[in-house]
């Protein structure tokens, strides 16, 4: 009696919901290929029968845009992880007319890049004609600008020039 009023409370505060129920995302892009140079015509089916020689092929996703029209590449998911090798084999080979680019799919990593913010926001915004010799700084120094990253946009916060503590 006591065991079905646990079950029908439901999952306690301990148990994980979902996280064991199917394979990681870790585990299925190491079952999955990148497709690139994909022509837009090209349908899963026959994607589907170009990797089907490597392999049993779960599934295909070829990318859209907002407006349903293909981006030119997809991924292929395989049942088995061994059938990426020998998708990758497939490498330069024509499918409806043009040279495939096929790679391991990798992971992303929430939060991570190709690059940081970059190195700052250039010398400011609007500039003034100059005068025949005269450099970007000088002139920006007659209008008020301090030298340095971004304009008064630097470390300042709100662009003032009042006391700043970073």
């Amino acid at each position: 009696m006591e065991a079905d009023e646990d079950q029908a409370k439901g999952p306690t505060k301990d148990e994980h919901v979902g996280k064991d129920a199917g394979p990681g995302k870790e585990e299925i892009d190491s079952r999955s290929v990148y497709v690139g140079n994909v022509d837009y015509s090209v349908t899963p089916e026959e994607l589907q029968a170009h990797f089907q020689e490597c392999g049993t092929v779960n599934r295909v996703t070829i990318l859209t845009d907002k407006m349903g029209n293909p981006k030119g590449f997809a991924y292929v998911e395989f049942l088995e992880a061994d059938a990426v090798e020998a998708a990758c084999l497939l490498e330069d080979t024509e499918l409806k007319g043009r040279k495939i680019k096929v790679q391991p799919k990798r992971t992303n990593v929430p939060g991570m890049r190709q690059r940081g913010r970059g190195r700052g926001r250039g010398m400011g915004g609007y500039m003034m004609p100059m005068m025949p010799m005269m450099n970007p700084y000088m002139a920006m120094q007659f209008m008020g600008m301090p030298r340095g990253r971004g304009g008064r946009r630097g470390r300042g916060g709100r662009g003032g020039r009042g006391y700043s503590p970073y």
